[in-house]
């Protein structure tokens, strides 16, 4: 039977500490969550700003169930477009800078939709080596060619670039990284775009509600603009909700309406949800006392936690890796916090290169300093 193969894939991921499992929530996302019945302290949702159980969302999308029923029945090219995916999509472009937005299922089909897209054969990609694993799919369904730069290495982006003499020159990158939390040095990208004649695809999953003017996002952060860019950002981290946007010029948006793939041919996501989001959009804008107290929490964590025997990787995000370096101890140190009560994801390899394990300590606005402090206190414990 072809299962025994599959079977002992899985017992060597087992040996080397890189099975997968899933735990089951018990409770709404919260700091405080009850996990397979047991309560926990949380510290690996990217429900950055608190909003995935916020009151008013929960009544949006009440409303929005109410008026336009619970699912939308049909892609948005057949007849699932409805009137508040069409507003979202532009309160969602006049929200980052843009003319124009379209709305994805998730961040995962908008990056396969976007690069796939606008690229093919005959083109090129040029990816950071640390880009989320959608990214690095996304630009092999394309089938152009693809050039992978050191992390943040601007120099050889710059050298690549400059060795590409042909065809479409396509330049992806995470904004914020999602497993190390630190921000790619965007406005060096796109000076090298601009000089190469290069697009600049940003994902920005894990800064769009937290980064920058009223939460605008990593442009906003780094205070740049350009027709070049194409901007995307998921809308179940911060936003609290789900899905995803892509905001660019109108040209951009009307090539993916027609040829991405993963808008063209999949349903369209519930009407419901865009209501909810348009109410997410006003907290985000309006969030400004969450940010703060959500960078108070970064400061408190990474004073906390000096002096430990683990690394703590350099991040002023709400991401910060603690770096552990075997997969087993990894494992070990959050099974450990577990069984104090709190909850710490281990990320190990192919999520992160080898060697790199780590425990992904998330903070959330909905934390409170009495929370991060349990957090220091446990882990200072355990590395006596």
């Amino acid at each position: 039977m072809p299962f025994s193969s599959l079977s002992k894939e899985l017992e060597t991921r087992a040996e080397q500490g890189l099975l997968r499992r899933r735990r089951t929530l018990d409770t709404p996302q919260s700091p405080h969550i009850t996990v397979d019945g047991k309560p926990y302290l949380a510290f690996c949702s990217n429900d950055y700003l608190g909003l995935a159980n916020h009151p008013q969302l929960i009544a949006a999308l009440q409303q929005g169930a109410q008026q336009w029923g619970v699912g939308a029945g049909a892609a948005h090219l057949v007849s699932g477009h409805f009137e508040p995916h069409h507003r979202l999509e532009h309160q969602l472009a006049a929200f980052v800078g843009k003319p124009a937005a379209l709305l994805f299922s998730t961040g995962y089909m908008a990056n396969l939709g976007v690069v796939q897209g606008l690229v093919g054969k005959g083109d090129t990609v040029f990816a950071d080596k640390l880009n989320h694993a959608s990214l690095n799919d996304a630009m092999l369904l394309s089938r152009a060619e693809t050039k992978r730069y050191r992390h943040g290495d601007m120099a050889q982006l710059a050298q690549l670039l400059a060795q590409t003499q042909s065809g479409r020159k396509l330049v992806i990158t995470d904004a914020v990284f999602s497993m190390d939390g630190d921000i790619a040095p965007l406005r060096e990208m796109l000076a090298l775009c601009e000089q190469h004649d290069a697009w600049l695809y940003v994902d920005d999953a894990h800064g769009f509600g937290v980064l920058g003017e009223r939460g605008c996002g990593s442009l906003s952060h780094f205070g740049i603009a350009s027709q070049r860019i194409v901007y995307m950002a998921t809308l179940g981290k911060a936003a609290g909700v789900s899905g995803a946007f892509v905001a660019a010029e109108q040209v951009v948006v009307d090539t993916l309406v027609n040829h991405a793939h993963s808008y063209v041919y999949t349903t369209a996501t519930p009407p419901a949800l865009s209501v909810a989001l348009s109410q997410s959009l006003e907290l985000i804008g309006q969030g400004e006392a969450l940010r703060v107290h959500l960078k108070q929490l970064v400061e408190q964590l990474r004073d906390g936690l000096s002096g430990l025997p683990w690394q703590l990787m350099p991040s002023d995000t709400a991401i910060q890796p603690l770096l552990i370096g075997d997969n087993l101890q990894a494992l070990k140190l959050s099974e450990s916090l577990r069984e104090r009560g709190i909850w710490v994801a281990a990320i190990r390899p192919p999520t992160v290169p080898q060697g790199t394990a780590r425990l992904r300590i998330t903070l959330s606005a909905a934390h409170s300093a009495v929370d991060v402090n349990q957090l220091v206190g446990a882990l200072h414990e355990l590395a006596c």
